[in-house]
C-alpha cells in the first residue's frame, strides 16, 4: 500500500482517527516539522505520460506523489492559488516545479 511505503520516510507517525483528507501524518526523517500529508498513487496512461490526482480542499499541509525513483512532496498551501488561478486544473509536474520554493523530493 502506497500509504505504507511513504510511511519509511516518516518518524512520529499519526494516522487520522476518523475518515478524512489526509493519510498519514508525522516528521519526515531528518527535518523537525510534523506535517499532515496527502498521499497519492500515479496512474499510468502511456509510457511517457502519467497522472495523478490531487485535492487542494484538504486538511493536510502537503500533497505527496509517487514516481518510480522517488517522492515528491508539495506545499498545499502554495500551490492552491496557482491551481486557482488557472484555468486548466491540469499541470505538468516538472512544470508547477518550476514555480515553487517549497518542494521536497525525496530518492527512493
Amino acid at each position: 500500500m502506497i500509504v505504507d511505503r511513504f510511511a519509511k520516510y516518516l518518524n512520529c507517525i499519526e494516522y487520522p482517527k476518523e475518515k478524512t483528507s489526509w493519510n498519514i501524518a508525522g516528521i519526515l526523517k531528518d527535518k523537525n516539522a510534523f506535517y499532515k500529508f496527502e498521499v497519492r498513487d500515479v496512474h499510468v496512461i502511456s509510457d511517457n505520460h502519467v497522472y495523478a490526482e490531487g485535492n487542494i480542499n484538504t486538511k493536510a499541509n502537503k500533497m505527496v506523489f509517487e514516481l518510480l525513483d522517488k517522492w515528491v512532496i508539495l506545499d498545499i498551501e502554495e500551490i492552491t492559488p496557482i491551481i486557482k488561478l488557472s484555468k486548466d486544473k491540469n499541470f505538468i509536474l516538472e512544470e508547477l516545479l518550476k514555480k515553487l520554493e517549497w518542494t521536497i523530493t525525496l530518492l527512493k
